[in-house]
């Protein structure tokens, strides 16, 4: 049995997980869906202050909820900024680590700092008369979707040498949602041996619209 821990990217929720986590249950594992705070169910606690540090104890403080040892983790688009945080903190517990047509920073960058003007424009355009939050970049007439702290796209992470210690590394690129922010990143990690690097032939929200063939990817880790 294998135990997994969920992360969902920004403006989203839990809800975009659960599929995939009835089928590790059902695969006869453990999974853990976190709900950031300020998002999904959470919305009700939305305010500027919340930090990528907010985010990335969330995480941490449901893993200790669940008691788990050791644990994979896997992160959906901005959730690759919350699972690098999260490997600084408990690599040495992490036996793989997943991104899911997510963001992958390197040590002291930040979601501003590997994102386009295109995003710049946005993020802070449509904050304008909501001050630290952000609207929806896509889907933004989906009544699920919450306006998204400010802060947490500035925060940087900052690399310790826990999350070295993580020895399976997974990239999943969504290839059929153009223009993407993530190839520069899939491109990194395919050329890389250390990383197992796999496309799904859908839109961005790959762990539903490719979930058999992530949850295989899942299981393999």
């Amino acid at each position: 049995m294998t135990d997994y821990v969920l992360v969902h990217g920004a403006w989203a929720g839990g809800w975009s997980h659960e599929g995939l986590a009835e089928d590790l249950r059902a695969a006869g594992h453990r999974a853990v869906v976190v709900h950031l705070r300020g998002l999904g169910i959470r919305s009700h606690e939305l305010h500027p202050g919340i930090t990528l540090s907010d985010h990335v104890e969330d995480v941490c403080l449901a893993v200790a909820e669940a008691g788990f040892d050791r644990f994979v983790l896997v992160g959906h688009s901005y959730g690759g900024m919350v699972i690098t945080g999260v490997a600084t903190k408990l690599g040495g517990r992490i036996d793989a680590i997943a991104y899911l047509d997510a963001f992958l920073p390197e040590d002291g960058q930040s979601l501003w700092d590997i994102t386009s003007e295109y995003e710049h424009r946005h993020y802070i355009d449509t904050q304008k008369f909501t001050p630290g939050l952000v609207a929806p970049i896509i889907g933004g007439n989906s009544s699920k979707l919450s306006r998204h702290p400010l802060l947490t796209m500035l925060e940087a992470v900052r690399f310790t040498g826990e999350e070295a210690k993580i020895p399976v590394h997974a990239y999943v690129l969504a290839t059929g949602w153009k223009p993407s922010p993530f190839h520069g990143f899939a491109a990194k990690v395919k050329a890389d041996p250390a990383w197992a690097y796999y496309e799904a032939d859908c839109g961005h929200d790959v762990m539903n619209g490719q979930r058999e063939q992530v949850l295989g990817i899942l299981l393999g880790l």
